[in-house]
């Protein structure tokens, strides 16, 4: 079943639901085992016969293959795939509540009670070539906004600008990992199915470009080690600045890598250079986000400059940036403030990351490298208050991780560093900062954090 939407004066118009010619090739990775098309499209068309009718479907798989197959099966379906901002119960609750008559689909039934809840059969065993079409303008998914920055927002995805997004990053990591004309290259992410840049990178390129994805989602060094150990070469780790500095502070030893990929959170130039230097493969840090999907990259160890790919422009704002994209509706509004340069562009601050405070201006990022940049500091955030304080500011504060310090000698040492209208206060210590899958740090939880510490 294909959901079919007309134009006015045009046909309508349906894409494949896979971009390669090659038959019966591997797409993912299980139990040890690869799985070729053939398996997939038999466990898609057997999960799609099980979907009762609704327009959309909340995602909840685990299994990086299990959530391939049953966003595959929605699409066939004519739905839409509702990707939560966390699996978190009042998260998903949220979605359900903005998408009446949606049901949630998984491997198995979550701990919380859910409403129309649908559990995955078993899948394997069987396989077809007939591959379902999907309508182009069909939304395939809809994202949400992780809320660093505020509330999430929805974010909806049609199939062909999915697609068109796609075939950009396909055609950016083949070069980069310099993929021959009949190489399949094989991923694994630890970045969660259901985060945009973890369905660009672990489940839409497996389904549009030579590559193969393995079922998994590690964590820990060991576990991504074991994974990239099931799979042959050549290997792609698509991971966070956050699992990055984890796997270097771990002394255990990655299978060869032929690229590695990063996104969520700024990646430190010496950190990448780290990265590099240790495996021995290019470390592209990817720009994009949930509403745009990537749109740029950059070898961080050795660029400044960000890399736009074809096709796109860029118009920068008084307070943010325009993305125009020949698969936009209408052009896109980011935060970002940019500047052009010959072939890309170069990052300038968030415009809500920007702060005034006494008629001085600083960065919430910049103060938060620099509080990050002093010895013992393991992890850090800065940010400002919601409430004034007697005079009318909002003053900053900052969560630390320092095990070996205290609040004093940190402040006393991010004196020298910064002018004194932006020290934080306050400055706490914490064990750790509340940092979702992905290493995102959801303001509202920051705040929580903060409260409890005051």
């Amino acid at each position: 079943m294909v959901a079919v939407i007309k134009h006015a004066g045009r046909e309508p118009r349906v894409l494949s639901l896979l971009n390669f010619t090659k038959a019966r090739r591997a797409l993912a990775w299980r139990d040890g085992r690869p799985i070729d098309t053939a398996e997939f499209l038999a466990d898609v068309a057997k999960v799609a016969a099980l979907l009762p009718p609704a327009r959309s479907a909340v995602n909840l798989c685990v299994d990086r293959y299990a959530f391939l197959v049953a966003f595959c099966a929605v699409l066939t379906r004519g739905q839409t795939n509702l990707l939560p901002p966390s699996r978190a119960p009042q998260a998903i609750e949220e979605t359900l509540a903005a998408n009446p008559g949606s049901y949630v689909l998984g491997e198995c039934a979550p701990a919380a009670a859910m409403p129309r809840f649908v559990a995955l059969p078993l899948l394997g065993g069987e396989a077809t070539d007939a591959q379902p079409a999907i309508a182009a303008e069909q939304v395939a998914a809809i994202g949400y906004t992780s809320g660093s920055t505020g509330q999430p927002k929805p974010n909806p995805k049609r199939w062909a600008s999915f697609r068109a997004s796609t075939e950009r990053n396909v055609a950016a990591l083949g070069a980069a990992m310099r993929l021959g004309p009949d190489t399949v290259a094989h991923v694994v992410a630890t970045v969660p199915p259901q985060h945009m840049y973890g369905i660009e990178l672990s489940i839409l390129l497996p389904l549009l470009g030579p590559f193969a994805v393995h079922g998994g989602q590690p964590l820990f060094p060991a576990d991504v080690a074991a994974a990239l150990a099931d799979l042959p070469e050549p290997r792609l780790l698509v991971t966070t600045p956050v699992h990055l500095r984890a796997l270097l502070a771990d002394p255990v030893a990655l299978p060869r890598l032929a690229a590695i990929a990063s996104a969520t959170a700024p990646l430190d130039a010496a950190l990448a250079a780290a990265a590099e230097a240790r495996y021995g493969a290019p470390v592209l840090e990817m720009f994009g986000s949930t509403e745009t999907c990537v749109i740029a990259q950059r070898r961080t160890a050795l660029e400044t400059d960000w890399r736009l790919y074809d096709g796109l422009r860029l118009r920068p704002q008084p307070d943010g940036t325009l993305v125009e994209a020949p698969y936009f509706d209408q052009p896109v509004a980011l935060q970002d403030l940019v500047e052009l340069c010959p072939g890309g562009f170069r990052l300038c601050g968030r415009h809500a990351d920007l702060i005034e405070i006494a008629g001085k201006r600083a960065s919430l990022a910049d103060l938060t490298r620099r509080l990050l940049a002093l010895p013992g500091v393991r992890d850090a955030a800065v940010l400002q208050q919601e409430t004034p304080d007697a005079i009318g500011v909002r003053r900053i504060a900052a969560l630390v991780v320092a095990p070996e310090r205290s609040e004093a000698e940190l402040l006393e040492a991010l004196r020298a560093e910064v002018d004194p209208a932006f020290l934080p206060r306050p400055l706490r210590k914490v064990d750790a900062l509340p940092r979702n899958e992905t290493g995102k740090l959801p303001r509202a939880a920051l705040l929580a954090v903060l409260r409890d510490q005051s």
